[in-house]
């Protein structure tokens, strides 16, 4: 069965399982922070400064979660370019499947259209389904997908990468060449030290990253985003 998965702002087909698994074990996971207490956390869904506009469903506390193998890896990244400059932002990370739910909620509320301005300008809300921005699951429920930017330790400062995160055009597509040769410059470095140690870019959005040895490909976690779900390191 083939079904268009929710990364938000793009999209792509991938096969899933006629039986999806579904689990609130949160065993292999950890707190972020916890591996690496150098990340800044910007916990897009926790706030209302995101697509919908309001506090996303799962979303206890803004913290970022993900599973063991996904956060070693990430710590390895942060340390690579801490030594040219950069902290890593963190936006989103583990994302539980009650608000993939809640996204797919908004996006049949077309009347909703608070962030238009913000994050999907060019498009009519009513295409978001057709086009692949929203669907029923998400890979970062499967808690080794991670979306982030980085941070400038000189300038103190997010890096400029000549795009939203989150916004629903051809701008986040990391290959877009109508920016800046340092925006793009930018996106490179980002891109480049997360695939050095074993994450796969997306070719729509700048910002999103996948393990790719993931250790839970056909799983679709459901416990919330906070603290007290995961065992503390």
């Amino acid at each position: 069965m083939i079904f268009c998965f929710c990364i938000i702002g793009a999209s792509f087909s991938a096969e899933v399982p006629e039986k999806l698994n579904y689990s609130n074990d949160s065993s292999d996971f950890v707190v972020l922070t916890d591996i690496d207490p150098n990340v800044i956390l910007e916990i897009r869904y926790y706030s209302t400064y995101n697509f919908v506009g309001d506090r996303i469903d799962g979303y206890e506390q803004p913290t970022a979660l993900l599973t063991k193998e996904a956060a070693t890896a990430l710590k390895e990244v942060s340390d690579d370019l801490e030594k040219k400059g950069y902290r890593l932002k963190i936006y989103d990370a583990y994302r539980p499947q009650k608000a993939v739910n809640h996204f797919e909620r908004w996006a049949n509320d077309t009347g909703d259209t608070r962030m238009k301005d913000y994050f999907y300008r060019e498009l009519d809300k009513s295409v978001l389904f057709d086009q692949g921005h929203i669907a029923n699951y998400s890979g970062h429920s499967r808690g080794s997908t991670v979306d982030l930017t980085l941070f400038d330790m000189k300038t103190k400062k997010d890096v400029d990468m000549g795009g939203t995160f989150d916004y629903f055009g051809e701008v986040s597509h990391p290959d877009y060449k109508n920016i800046t040769d340092e925006q793009y410059k930018n996106r490179m470095i980002l891109r480049q030290a997360m695939m050095d140690h074993g994450f796969k870019p997306l070719a729509t959005e700048w910002w999103h990253f996948t393990l790719e040895d993931e250790p839970y490909p056909d799983t679709y976690f459901t416990f919330p985003v906070n603290e007290s779900s995961v065992n503390r390191v």
